[in-house]
């Protein structure tokens, strides 16, 4: 097995291209949706979900068997279907046109995988075995999951509001640094696991001067 390149792809706006009508291509055409895809679904027929994104605008409908130049313009490729002939397809013609692809369960006919995903607000933890034990990444999702609660959510949220404040009012680089890491480090998260709410200025009040 490869090892793989963790990265965060922007797909805002961004062709993306699922090959494929079941269950399958429905969660993956729905997360490229949270992620603000323009999510091109290829297959003859579709599952109720996937006519339900049609019917309502969400995502385009190519209703014809896989052929070669659906790909154009696309971001990434994603292929989920049943036929190998199919699969092996999308991938040599993805490769071929650069465009990164994944065929669902069949790690050598990936250039990218899906890590399995813990989503805290912003917060983003992605798990991966590298392809080789969907099962383990999913027990260790699970430990994550418990492990890292809603507060870490909300945390994160206010060091944003936090971070755009101490840009504004303080010039030195180092002096914005400790400042932060103060408060990530200090008991703002305690806090907010014990349903306080405190706000920016609050959390800054007696850390900046005025």
């Amino acid at each position: 097995m490869p090892k793989f390149y963790p990265v965060m792809m922007d797909l805002r706006g961004r062709k993306c291209v699922v090959v494929g009508g079941g269950e399958v291509s429905a969660r993956k055409a729905e997360t490229l949706l949270e992620c603000g895809a323009k999510v091109t679904v290829v297959s003859p027929e579709l599952e109720t979900s996937l006519e339900y994104l049609v019917r309502n605008g969400k995502i385009s409908h190519v209703k014809e068997e896989y052929r070669k130049g659906a790909l154009d313009g696309a971001a990434i490729a994603v292929a989920a279907t049943d036929r190998e002939e199919v699969n092996r397809a999308v991938y040599a013609d993805a490769t071929a046109g650069g465009i990164p692809v994944n065929v669902v369960d069949v790690p050598e006919l990936c250039t990218f995988i899906v890590p399995s995903v813990v989503e805290r607000g912003d917060l983003i933890i992605a798990i991966s075995t590298s392809g080789k034990s969907p099962a383990m990444a999913k027990r260790i999702r699970k430990e994550t999951e418990e492990r890292f609660g809603p507060e870490y959510g909300a945390m994160l949220e206010l060091m944003g509001e936090i971070r755009a404040l101490v840009q504004k009012r303080v010039p030195e680089l180092e002096r914005r640094m400790a400042i932060l890491s103060e408060i990530a480090n200090g008991d703002l998260l305690e806090r907010i696991k014990r349903g306080e709410k405190p706000g920016a200025e609050d959390v800054l009040r007696g850390k900046i001067e005025p």
